[in-house]
């Protein structure tokens, strides 16, 4: 699942499930929303991503580098430790604000 939340200062997309090929179809038109949005922050809440594959991190970063074009940050809430090794290896860690909290809004991670 994917879902878009907009409040006047950040967009927020929440992620639930496997982010993988399976759910690749959906990352053009969540791209193009949030990019649409042009708010100066995006806070990316896997607190719900049970698994993410190569895909998922291509998207992640996809939605980074908008942001960097954009002069916003992208801020990842709740990752968990593998999906955050993966970015790492991949050299764009760096691109992220990292939030290991899920606690806001009173999520709870998934995992």
């Amino acid at each position: 699942m994917i879902e878009v939340v907009a409040t006047p200062s950040e967009t927020t997309l929440v992620l639930a499930g496997d982010l993988d090929v399976a759910e690749r179809d959906a990352f053009p038109e969540v791209r193009a929303r949030v990019a649409g949005m042009r708010h100066g922050r995006l806070v990316v809440d896997m607190c719900g991503v049970t698994f993410m594959d190569s895909t998922g991190a291509a998207f992640l970063i996809s939605l980074a580098d908008a942001g960097k074009e954009r002069c916003s940050e992208t801020v990842l809430r709740g990752a968990g430790e593998r999906d955050l090794f993966v970015l790492s290896v991949c050299g764009v860690l760096d691109l992220f604000v990292i939030q290991a909290d899920c606690d806001v809004e009173g999520h709870t991670p998934n995992r």
